[in-house]
């Protein structure tokens, strides 16, 4: 229930700010319910959050209203470069990102919004910035 918490904490700090959602569909191995409860739960509290589904490039952007289905790829390869950079471009102030942080990360890149890594493992790898929300 800690997740849960914070999660609650972030959304209502950032409730009246841009807001995205990212989630690696480099393979299918994290549990769906948990990303629906998760999607859902971001659709009641900032409705305007923009849903990125990205691996190792950025498949499709749309609104979380939409209720989109996933689409995993399912060959584990995952960057993050493309999702982050499409976030300073678009001037979002609080990125949401599920993944197991296993990605590539181009070092040089600086983020201009702050980056939660919600990371479906009890294992907490180490981020390259942001913080690390272990979300089992």
């Amino acid at each position: 229930m800690n997740w849960q918490r914070e999660l609650l904490k972030i959304m209502q700090k950032n409730k009246d700010k841009k807001v995205a959602l990212a989630i690696d569909t480099s393979n299918d191995q994290t549990n769906q319910s948990l990303i629906d409860n998760i999607r859902k739960f971001i659709k009641e509290m900032n409705p305007e959050t923009t849903l990125i589904q990205a691996d190792f490039k950025i498949r499709d952007i749309s609104n979380v209203k939409e209720d989109k289905a996933l689409t995993y790829y399912k060959h584990g390869k995952s960057s993050y470069t493309d999702v982050l950079e499409w976030a300073n471009e678009e001037n979002i102030d609080t990125l949401l990102y599920v993944t197991d942080l296993t990605g590539y990360i181009y070092e040089e890149l600086t983020l201009n919004s702050f980056i939660y890594w919600l990371v479906p493992d009890h294992f907490k790898p180490k981020a390259p910035f942001g913080k690390v929300l272990n979300i089992t």
